[in-house]
């Protein structure tokens, strides 16, 4: 490693610290000092980017672990099985990730346990919550043959990889399950939710939306992967998630537009001035990145190219979170007749949350076998690869 190289990681690296150490102190603030003295939210604004965010966006981000999972194991698509741990792995932090989300805006975190003993069956929440706490422990159980392995725990390893199948499927419920629910949870608001948002069909939209980008997640992080440690997987088995991800994504947007146009609720999406306009902006931004994301992973040159598969999926994610954000934040602001920003506090903790993510994968991705041996591949360069040579969508 040349000292350029040396020096650029330094920077990265005092620049993560610098982001986790600003997130712990709001952390400390909101611990000491309440949600009033860390936030900006308030009984008019009760939901900020920390459920907008950390959660809503968080969950999504990482239903790339029982799609593929699933693929695998009930659908029986061999090929994917090298997909298998690193989707696990980033649906496995996802999920801890948000748990750690939730403690910080929960006013009383302390009470985080009750719905295991307080039953409301009639809850949405109640079943995201449930959802949640046994999808995670799912997921633990899924990925701890990689732990087991490197560990050199053999028996533990075998036992847990006997259960692979029943914990799918039930994963596979579960998921599917909570990740329509984050829907539902909007449904009670149809005159506070804008137009361009509220939807009979949320938990579908939901469900859709989160497989095509957890798939984009699993694409993204591979050539993250490839240009950190020189290591991602094969081209081919991308090209075929990326191909994927544009039929879940393609079905989103026609189910979106389709119900906009037939419930009469278009025509919010072309004020283009007053009162309505930013939410008309955001509309168009949020989708405008999901049309582009579909246009780009429909074409077979750009699937069969590492840097342009790349590309699309992070127009994929960008238009995911414009998506949920506009769903939680944006959607609702008129109604509450106030303009939410967040605090640098709440900003400083979401940005803690993320980099330690990133820090947990790539510390996983460095010390467990999360991807396969036999897929060594060079650091791309900056510049746009040829098509992989051999590989078809």
């Amino acid at each position: 490693m040349n000292p350029g190289q040396l020096f650029r990681r330094l920077i990265w690296r005092l620049l993560a610290l610098a982001i986790l150490a600003g997130g712990a102190y709001a952390a400390f603030v909101r611990f000491t000092q309440g949600l009033g003295a860390a936030t900006n939210l308030s009984d008019t604004y009760p939901w900020g980017i920390w459920i907008g965010f950390d959660v809503l966006c968080g969950v999504g981000l990482a239903a790339g672990g029982f799609a593929i999972t699933s693929a695998v194991y009930i659908l029986h698509i061999e090929q994917l099985r090298p997909v298998v741990r690193p989707a696990v792995l980033t649906a496995f932090l996802g999920y801890v990730l948000v748990v750690v989300a939730l403690m910080l805006d929960l006013g009383k975190p302390w009470n985080i346990w009750r719905p295991v003993v307080m039953w409301n069956p009639r809850s949405v929440m109640f079943e995201v919550a449930w959802c949640v706490m046994l999808y995670t422990a799912v997921l633990a159980l899924e990925f701890s043959p990689n732990v087991f392995n490197r560990l050199g725990w053999q028996r533990a390893e075998k036992a847990v990889k006997s259960l692979v199948v029943p914990l799918v499927g039930l994963g596979f419920l579960l998921s599917t399950l909570h990740q329509s629910s984050l829907g539902s949870l909007y449904l009670i608001l149809p005159t506070k939710l804008h137009a361009l948002w509220y939807s009979p069909l949320l938990p579908a939209l939901f469900f859709l939306s989160a497989i095509a980008t957890g798939l984009g997640m699993v694409i993204f992080e591979s050539s993250m992967s490839a240009r950190a440690f020189g290591r991602a997987l094969e081209g081919h088995l991308l090209a075929k998630i990326a191909k994927a991800q544009g039929l879940f994504l393609g079905l989103y947007l026609f189910l979106r537009f389709w119900d906009l146009g037939w419930r009469g609720s278009l025509p919010p999406a072309f004020v283009l001035s007053g009162a309505g306009a930013m939410e008309a902006a955001m509309f168009w931004v949020e989708n405008g990145l999901f049309l582009l994301a579909l246009g780009l992973v429909l074409a077979p040159q750009v699937r069969q190219n590492s840097q342009y598969r790349f590309w699309a999926s992070v127009t994929v994610i960008g238009g995911f979170l414009m998506n949920r954000l506009n769903v939680s934040l944006t959607g609702l602001e008129a109604a509450a007749g106030v303009r939410y920003v967040p605090s640098w506090m709440e900003v400083s903790v979401t940005a803690s949350i993320v980099v330690l993510g990133i820090a947990l994968f790539a510390l996983a991705a460095k010390h467990l076998p999360i991807f396969p041996p036999e897929t060594p591949h060079a650091l791309p360069s900056a510049a746009p690869q040829p098509v992989e040579a051999g590989h078809h969508a």
